[in-house]
């Protein structure tokens, strides 16, 4: 009763509009986890055949880096920040877009210690995939918010 009156209610299904996606590369990577949410959390099915889908979801670009914030006096590396960098589009084949090429870039700082070498970078694989699981929050909700492409006329 509390937390109706405050206006929380359950995430559920977004959705998008198609019914259909193909996802190429969908077994690894952010490819990956963007099918297995998009199954998960919206009403369209994920097909592998891309002439049977009405959407194509296109990753053009996938980068992770990793810059020098600050150094000690010594010179040594004292912050790190993490940059993970996707684009994307999603067209119907037809030269409709449902969500023009799109970049999103998401960054983290890190403090770093040459002590604790291993301790750092494992910390830097789960900022990473921490990172990726934002991005897939990221653009569903940018694939929620798309509309459909205008018939073309020819």
């Amino acid at each position: 009763m509390l937390l109706a009156g405050c206006g929380f209610r359950l995430r559920g299904t977004a959705d998008v509009p198609f019914e259909t996606i193909h996802v190429p590369g969908a077994t690894a990577g952010i490819a990956l986890d963007l099918k297995r949410n998009i199954e998960a959390g919206t009403r369209a099915r994920v097909v592998d055949d891309p002439k049977a889908a009405q959407a194509l979801l296109q990753v053009t670009e996938e980068a992770r880096s990793r810059e020098i914030l600050s150094l000690t006096s010594a010179g040594r590396v004292r912050e790190f920040q993490l940059r993970y960098r996707v684009g994307f589009r999603v067209h119907d084949g037809k030269g409709g877009e449902f969500v023009p090429v799109s970049v999103i870039q998401l960054t983290r700082d890190m403090t770093y210690s040459d002590a604790e070498i291993l301790a750092k970078e494992q910390e830097e694989q789960l900022l990473f995939r921490d990172m990726r699981t934002d991005m897939v929050q990221q653009i569903l909700r940018r694939l929620a918010s798309a509309k459909p492409p205008a018939p073309r006329v020819e």
